[in-house]
């Protein structure tokens, strides 16, 4: 030491002389035993600065190590712990040392030099730590492992030394080297462990340690499990993907799988085990209870959460006693003068004593801040722990339900038991309920803790006024229940009115054609409007409910407050001392939140409760059969595959070469074929099948289709056929008998890799057509591989070719529930092509012909049913209703009444059952006939493709709409310009703001803001009162009030206590304004939302009714109904709660952070940097919350869709044996949505621990801040308090403005979606004539001219008729034909004025119809449309919605229309029931509806639009009578496509691309053989 130069000896141990003198022995001088502390640590900082720079410099430079070497050495979290621990110990070491240097007259280094290098040191441990184990290097922990032992060793001489003084035992340093003893200790155990397992020194031979599977896929993109405990605790390793949402935005790409640990299917085994368990041998059919398998799975996850949350509210209290513990030492060192204190020296230094500590403000301001870190980061891991084993269950229960529902009984679907929907809102709702319960459950059973804890605190600090504040908050909870309560209840009634505006809406939507041509769109608008009254009047519950719910909240601290300051006034008749009064506050206002969640959790509970009990109920649901037989497990013995007698015979045919090719090149699915003893193929022999109660009564029945055969079953409807399908399929219970299966040759791959059993798939194609939500062409590959020629084959057997060919993208276009509508013909031919295109054996047709014309199942039989399955030898069974198919079928089994009438070939039939031949003759022969009424018909199937056309001949149109978002973006993206895209995904919409509020009224937007502010300025000047009375009475009483806390009576002066009474008065006056306003802030945001919501829904409503009728081709129908349904949803119920809390928690934020402003001016430098921060953290947040909010919403509709489309095909997935491949797609779709919902959560903790961690620094500023300028005696001890109360509350508002912000952004997009639809033009309604102005009875003659009359849709488009003139007399019959797209419909339409006539004119009667306001001239002419559209409403409703008419007349229309009988017979006659769409009639019955109604308007002039399309012979030339005899004296225009309809008509007008090309009398037209007309006419006979 001597060496050492003197100046820096000096300061190292003092300038004292004895400082350094050894005569005592080297180890009794302090100074020399705090050098030798210094040792390790610079030892440490020496061998591993070369290290790290030499090894890690050069790397991370260039190439960040990639993820996939991460691995944890053994005690690594332990180590992480012990490492935080011990960096803390410096802390308060370093810091004692300075306090210790500053009580002494000189510098003695030696106090707080080596704590401060220990922290150096104990940080670089740490970071070389983690450098080591990234790389998997582990040698290098030997000098970790050498430096604790020397640490160990110096610091355990230090204690030995100290210890040896008397009375060290009071002294804090003891109790500090003492723990840093300890934690040295178990550091350096730490590191013996790691040598122990990982044998890297000392052993011969190190082991070698892989990282994790998950990590060494680099798919995996969630890091949470694998990082290390700081990257854990602050979601660092969420950086660059949030960072980087700004440029590109966040893909399913970019979060790539989840781990397997999170994986459905992980999750769905653990579960599965944890209920099978329970099922004990003793008592196997008992029901497990789904609670303890959820526990049993997922309990420990559920603790560990509750352990941090129990941690992070104990430290939540440090806040209140802090604060009180600052203010009080702050008065405390006002009076004291430090001088007085007496100093403690030992070997001549003074050391502080151990109570100290806690007194000294600047070290409870530095406590506070640590306390609120550790808290913040406990509560969010507690969130994350919770919401990442939500997670998980939700995906276990997804994936139990959906192997429930492969399992479910037939007879459970189709009698009713569990319907589709159940099953929808089992996946939708009760999964996420029990999800939500258990995000919430951890607070179920720390709450109660929190507030016991908290009145206990309250006690302590304010005596027993404090129980009559709890007993206001703790009163008030059930209110708060009861509020929630109905909250629920009106949601419901709610959801309710809503789904019924929204059926209407639809209805409205799908009939708008109809409705704009009767001039009715303000009728149905106005029945629309009604309903729309009905839901706003509970949504105006609703709003009264929430905005009382957030008056509670805000309103009870401020109740008990004023309650507990009254009261404590009261009982010891003066005010409370600031310490005393700040800790309530901060105490209230941590009180406040557990009551108002209590009554959420409560109420999720009670839901949670529910959704457990419906989940049992549904695994406990019948299964279907175990179909042992199916997978052949029963032997059959050769006997039953013997011919029986009557069999044909036996076919014996020997495998051509062609099959062994393919056997080769497609070893997937193909079969072997059965050797000749095994010909049949399927034997059935049972007695009755169950299919729920009712049963097939039959007599014991056994029949058999042999291998190759084309076996047909024919019968009356219901006699059976499609049961004794599905019996064979294993779907219906059998009492007796069973179903034989012939043997296949041993093994056979199926493309799983697994050897199946004996019975391969059957390919089934349902009565019922099932599509998947997928393209055309995998619905019909249907998962077997694709092979092109067999593609093609297939697609011209159903000739579904030219349907593929009207796709926008052809077979790649997406059809089923979500994609593209496609007719019931389209969708039957789609699943026979799904059934003829698997390489199966053996196939089952359902009556595939019952949705198609006579031509395509001509065609699919002979191409696809004769040619292409028997030229592959397959078994067929074929159930039909056509019997002129017969001739083609090798055995036939005729059903009736559930039993086989006869089975045999055709021939068969006719010797022995002559009678039944003969029926089935007379039965081919009407076939036969309707086979010619078909053919003279415009095939249904051209008509399918019409209406497909039609609806895709705008598709551009369509997508241009699509696309609008998109190509802002896209233009300007086009500039390459990073910043612009950046920019504009970070700016925050004030247009659409601005918007939605100016929609609410101005007046309420006003009201709000003031009422806003006022409220906040009254919260802030109660706080600052109460600040004020309390510093008042401890300056004016300073005496008094110490000797009124030592126990004796205050001194009080009567001049003090009326002051004091003034004090208190002005306190209540101001709590009353305060909790009044909150009232009025909350109803109106509530009612700013309201108002409107009413206004856009109304204005949207209007013009989207009124809009022209090309936007309705145009614009795809879902988008429309979106705007009505989920966007008006939003707008109604989303957007005003988020609004008023994005509000409130900005102004608490602003007025928290002014208020410390104006207290200490000083913390606004601190303030700069946090804003920064601040601004920069929200930026990123917002967008990338966006992108992940938007990526489980799209990810969730498909899992839903998924679930639902299963359970609608689950007889098609189990015949063909899908099961597996369906399960693997439904746990894809889950973990995909999961890890959205995953990423989503985790983006959400990294935002709140980063404002936390904000909140907290502001705390510390705050508190610095105010401890500096009171040091210079700026203000009293009061207001210090009341800063530091509201840097506490800013802590805990700063994340939920970000979180709000986010959110409203999300759910404006809403209001922008709506906008956009308010801009359209709508139709010209007004007309340059007054109503009253037309004649009453116009047009009375019914005379039309049309004059040079030139048409187009829309203003871009061609025209669609060009210069046509033409002359109608009046009571003329006029028929217009011509091809398809040739402008017939569009001069109907013109009539209407619907479509733009932008030159020539229509005059009817002498008035030119474009002058004629539309409703007028619409509600004066008739016409039928070619397709028939019913509303749901009765019958009177469809036939006269204005109620203008007599029943009489509506009788009369009905007789007219040949309806009169039917209706008669239906329950109420008129008022009979109409359901949605006319469903309950048949699409003839519907056409002739509309006839009625075309007939009750008694217009004279009346259009027909292709109107007989779709009814049959007999009832269109009844129809064609009617219209000559009932509308004698009327015009008559028909536009027909059946030419020999309108060949009784007086005018024949021939149309071809929008000109007229024929014009003339019929006979005279038919004379000029080459024209046009009798051209079409022979055509058509």
């Amino acid at each position: 030491m001597e060496q050492l130069d003197s100046g820096r000896a000096l300061s190292f141990c003092g300038n004292n002389s004895t400082a350094y003198s050894v005569k005592n022995g080297v180890l009794n001088n302090p100074c020399f035993v705090d050098a030798l502390n210094l040792v390790p640590h610079v030892f440490l900082l020496f061998i591993t600065f070369p290290i790290l720079f030499i090894g890690w410099g050069s790397q991370s430079s260039k190439v960040q190590i990639h993820h996939n070497t991460w691995l944890h050495f053994p005690g690594h979290n332990m180590r992480w712990i012990l490492t935080f621990l011990l960096l803390l110990v410096h802390v308060c070491e370093f810091s004692e040392g300075i306090v210790c240097n500053m009580m002494m007259g000189t510098n003695h280094l030696h106090l707080f030099m080596p704590a401060f290098m220990g922290f150096v040191a104990a940080t670089t441990s740490v970071v070389y730590y983690h450098n080591i184990e990234t790389s998997n290097f582990p040698k290098l922990l030997l000098v970790l492992f050498i430096y604790w032992v020397l640490a160990f060793i110096t610091k355990s001489i230090k204690l030995w030394k100290f210890a040896e003084n008397k009375g060290a035992a009071q002294y804090l340093r003891l109790y500090i080297t003492a723990l840093l003893v300890i934690l040295y200790g178990l550091l350096m155990a730490v590191e013996i462990n790691v040598i122990r397992v990982r044998k890297y020194v000392f052993f011969a031979n190190p082991q070698k340690v892989k990282p994790p599977e998950d990590l060494q896929d680099l798919g995996v993109r969630f890091l949470q499990p694998f990082v290390n405990l700081l990257s854990k605790a602050t979601y660092w390793w969420m950086n660059p993907l949030i960072i980087g949402a700004h440029k590109r935005p966040i893909e399913l790409k970019k979060i790539g799988k989840l781990p397997i640990a999170m994986r459905a299917l992980t999750n769905y085994l653990r579960l599965k085990d944890a209920y099978e368990d329970q099922r004990t041998p003793e008592d196997p059919d008992r029901s497990p209870s789904i609670w303890r398998s959820m526990y049993r799975a997922f309990g420990r996850p559920i603790l560990l959460s509750s352990t941090f949350r129990y941690l992070a509210d104990l430290l939540g209290f440090a806040g209140p006693l802090c604060i009180s513990g600052i203010v009080k030492q702050l008065n405390y060192e006002k009076d004291v003068l430090v001088g007085n204190n007496t100093t403690v020296t030992h070997f001549e230094n003074y050391h502080m004593s151990s109570h100290e500590l806690l007194q000294n403000s600047s070290i409870l301001a530095v406590l506070l801040f640590l306390a609120l870190i550790l808290q913040r980061t406990f509560l969010q891991a507690s969130y994350y722990v919770t919401i990442e084993t939500g997670i998980n269950m939700r995906g276990a229960l997804l994936a139990m339900i959906y192997n429930k529902i492969l399992r479910l009984s037939t007879s459970n679907m189709s009698m009713g038991e569990m319907t589709l929907g159940q099953i929808n809102n089992l996946v939708a709702i009760e999964t996420n309920q029990l999800m939500w319960f258990l995000f919430l459950c951890p607070n179920l059973w720390a709450m109660p803790v929190q507030i016991v804890m908290g009145i206990i605190l309250l006690r302590h600090f304010m005596g027993s006024s404090a129980l009559v504040g709890a007993s206001v908050i703790v009163l008030l909870a059930p209110v708060q229940y009861l509020i929630a309560t109905k909250l629920a209840d009106t949601q419901k009634i709610t959801l309710e009115h809503s789904t019924d505006r929204v059926k209407k809406t639809t209805e409205i939507l799908k009939g708008i054609k109809l409705l704009k041509l009767y001039a009715w769109e303000n009728i149905f608008c106005d029945s629309v409007e009604e309903t729309r009254g009905k839901e706003l009047t509970s949504l105006r519950t609703f709003a009264f409910y929430t905005s009382m719910s957030i008056f509670m909240n805000a309103a009870i601290p401020i109740a008990a407050v004023l309650a507990t300051f009254v009261t404590h006034h009261i009982l010891n008749k003066k005010g409370p001392s600031p310490s005393q009064a700040f800790a309530a506050l901060s105490l209230f206002h941590i009180l406040v939140t557990p009551l108002f969640l209590l009554s959420t959790v409560v109420r999720f509970a009670v839901k949670a409760l529910v959704s457990v009990q419906k989940l049992g109920e549904f695994l406990q649901s019948d299964e279907i059969g175990d179909d042992s037989w199916r997978n052949g497990d029963i032997s059959v013995s050769f006997e039953a595959g013997k011919k029986p007698m009557g069999m044909t015979k036996a076919i014996n045919r020997k495998q051509p070469m062609r099959y062994q090719m393919d056997n080769y090149e497609q070893p997937t699915r193909r079969q072997m074929r059965p050797s000749e003893t095994e010909d049949v193929a399927v034997k059935v022999r049972l007695k009755v099948y169950v299919l729920g109660e009712c049963s097939l009564p039959s007599p014991p029945f056994s029949f058999h289709s042999i291998s190759g055969q084309l076996t047909m079953i024919v019968g009356q409807v219901g006699c059976g056929k499609s049961s004794l399908l599905l019996a064979m399929l294993g779907e219906m219970q059998a009492i007796e008998g069973g179903v034989y299966w012939s043997k296949q040759p041993d093994c056979e791959v199926i493309h799983e890799g697994n050897i199946s059993k004996n019975r391969n798939s059957v390919a089934y194609a349902a009565q019922k057509s099932w599509l998947l939500n997928a393209t055309v062409e995998e619905n019909i590959t249907f998962g077997s591989p694709f092979n092109k020629q067999r593609y093609k084959a297939v697609i011209d057997a159903c000739s579904l070719q030219p349907d593929i060919d009207l796709l926008p993208f052809g077979d790649q276009t997406e059809i089923g529930e979500r994609g593209i509508n496609l007719s019931g013909g389209q969708r039957q031919r789609i699943c026979v092509a799904r059934a003829l295109y698997q390489n199966t054996n053996i196939v089952f047709l359902d009556d595939p012909f019952s949705a198609l014309d006579i031509h395509l199942s001509d065609h699919l039989m002979q191409e696809g049913i004769l040619k292409f399955l028997q030229d592959d030898k397959r078994t067929v069974v074929l159930v039909t209703h056509k019997l002129q198919y017969l001739i083609h079928a090798d055995w036939i089994i005729a059903m009736k009444d559930g039993t086989v009438l006869r089975e045999g070939t055709l021939k068969d039939i006719q010797t022995h059952d002559i009678e039944l031949y003969d029926h089935w003759k007379t039965l081919m022969n009407r076939q036969d006939q309707g086979l010619e009424k078909d053919i003279q018909q415009d095939s249904q199937t051209t008509l399918e493709r019409k209406t497909l056309r039609r609806a895709f001949y705008s598709r551009e149109a369509k997508n241009q709409i699509d696309d609008e978002d998109e190509e802002e973006e896209a233009e300007e993206e086009d500039d390459d310009n990073f910043s612009t895209t950046t920019n504009r995904r970070s700016k925050i919409p004030w247009k659409v703001c601005w918007c939605y509020l100016s929609s609410g009224g101005f007046f309420m937007v006003f009201l709000m803001i003031f009422s806003k502010l006022l409220k906040h300025s009254v919260i802030v000047a109660i706080d600052y009162w109460l600040a004020n009375w309390t510093s008042k009475i401890n300056t004016s009483t300073e005496t008094g009030t110490d000797m009124y806390i030592n126990g004796t009576t205050p001194i009080n002066t009567t001049v003090q206590r009326g002051q004091d009474s003034y004090y208190l008065l002005v306190f209540i006056i101001l709590c009353a304004a305060g909790i009044t306003l909150c009232l009025i802030t909350s109803l109106t945001v509530e009612f700013l939302g309201l108002s409107a919501a009413t206004n856009l829904h109304h204005n949207l409503l209007n013009k989207i009714i009124h809009a022209p009728i090309r936007f309705f081709d145009i614009t795809p129908l879902g988008q429309i109904l979106n705007r009505f349904s989920a966007d008006t949803n939003i707008i109604d119920q989303h957007i005003p709660s988020t609004l008023e809390s994005l509000t409130r928690s900005t102004l608490l934020c602003l007025s928290g952070i002014g208020v410390i402003a104006s207290i200490t001016p000083i913390f606004l430098v601190a303030l700069v940097p946090l804003a920064v921060a601040f601004y920069f953290i929200q930026k990123y947040f917002r967008v990338a919350s966006k992108d992940l909010q938007d990526l489980d919403d799209s990810t969730q509709l498909p899992l839903l869709c998924h679930f639902s489309e299963t359970a609608e095909g689950l007889t098609t997935i189990r015949a063909f044996r899908h099961e597996a491949r369906f399960k693997q797609r439904m746990l894809e779709l889950t973990d995909t949505n999961n890890t959205a919902y995953l990423f989503l959560s985790a983006a959400n903790r990294w935002l709140e621990v980063r404002t936390d961690y904000l909140g907290a620094v502001i705390v510390l500023a705050a508190a610095a801040a105010s401890i500096w300028s009171f040091h210079y005696g700026l203000h009293p001890g009061g207001l210090v308090g009341l800063g530091l109360t509201y840097a506490l509350t800013v802590t805990n508002y700063l994340n939920w403005v970000v979180r709000n912000l986010a959110d409203l952004e999300v759910q404006m997009a809403a209001v922008k979606k709506v906008n956009s639809f308010l801009s359209t033009e709508s139709e010209n309604y007004e007309g340059s004539m007054d109503a009253s102005q037309v004649p009453e009875n116009w047009p009375q003659d019914g005379e039309i001219k049309i004059q040079g009359l030139c048409v187009r849709y829309d203003p871009m488009l061609k025209p669609v008729l060009k210069h046509v003139n033409a002359y109608i007399k009046p009571g003329q019959k006029v028929g217009i034909c011509g091809r398809t797209g040739s402008g017939k419909s569009s001069l109907s339409l013109a009539f209407f004025n619907m479509v733009d006539i932008f030159e020539g004119k229509i005059i009817i009667d002498g008035i030119d119809i474009c002058k004629l306001p539309l409703q007028t001239l619409r509600s004066r002419l008739s016409i039928i449309l070619q397709d028939p559209v019913l509303f749901s409403g009765s019958i009177r409703f469809n036939l006269d919605p204005e109620k203008m008419c007599t029943d009489d007349r509506l009788w009369e229309a009905l007789e007219i229309a040949q309806l009169k009988n039917m209706v008669k017979a239906l329950p109420g006659g008129l008022d009979a029931v109409v359901t949605e769409g006319g469903e309950n009639f048949s699409v003839g019955q519907r056409q002739l509806f509309c006839l009625a109604r075309a007939f009750v308007r008694k217009s004279s002039i009346f259009i027909m639009d292709e109107a007989t399309a779709s009814i049959d012979m007999a009832t269109e030339n009844i129809l064609q009578k009617v219209v000559m005899t009932a509308f004698a004296d009327r015009t008559v225009v028909t536009i027909a496509h059946r030419v020999h309809t309108i060949l009784t008509a007086d005018l024949v007008i021939v149309m071809k691309r929008g000109n007229i090309m024929e014009y003339d009398k019929p006979e005279t037209l038919l004379e000029q053989e080459d024209g046009m007309f009798a051209s079409f006419v022979k055509a058509d006979m």
